[in-house]
């Protein structure tokens, strides 16, 4: 029995090295197949990295431009608002001269009917209270208006500055 073994024993070397053999190509080409796939993965993963921060890029640009336009449209519109502000202080200070003079006329109106005859003192008092009366209406409309001129302006330069930031942030 030994000497079967020893007529088959060169046989059964030849094949084990040659399925190791061809075991080692297999295992080669699939290590290289892997690397092959790993450095195209790897190429293509660069390529979306680049492209990625390009685009990261560009948006931060328009980004950083749209927060310039919609600053400028905040600076534009606080202008305006200031000088509805500033127009609002001067009417009121030009208001405020003219109820004075109001309220002087009455005064002088209300001196010069309080002397005289005794049969006109009750007219004369009336036709003081009437002017007094519409002293007193003249100044509440005029403040009244001022107020509602002065909130008008500011609105109206809200509203010119939120469409403007509208219009900046769509472009």
């Amino acid at each position: 029995m030994s000497t079967i073994w020893m007529k088959i024993l060169p046989y059964i070397v030849a094949l084990l090295l040659v399925a190791g053999a061809l075991f080692g190509a297999y295992h080669h080409g699939e290590t290289v197949a892997n690397d092959e796939w790993q450095a195209r993965w790897s190429e293509r993963d660069a390529l979306d990295e680049t492209a990625k921060a390009a685009n990261e890029a560009a948006e931060r640009a328009k980004e950083q431009s749209r927060q310039q336009a919609i600053n400028k449209v905040v600076q534009n519109g606080q202008a305006l608002i200031d000088t509805a502000a500033a127009a609002v202080t001067a009417a009121n200070r030009e208001s405020d001269r003219l109820r004075s003079a109001a309220d002087g006329l009455a005064s002088r109106i209300a001196a010069s009917q309080a002397g005289g005859h005794s049969c006109t003192a009750a007219t004369s008092a009336a036709a003081t209270r009437a002017v007094m009366v519409l002293a007193d209406v003249l100044k509440r409309a005029d403040q009244r208006a001022g107020d509602l001129a002065g909130f008008a302006d500011q609105s109206h330069g809200r509203g010119v500055t939120c469409a403007q930031a509208y219009d900046s942030v769509g472009k």
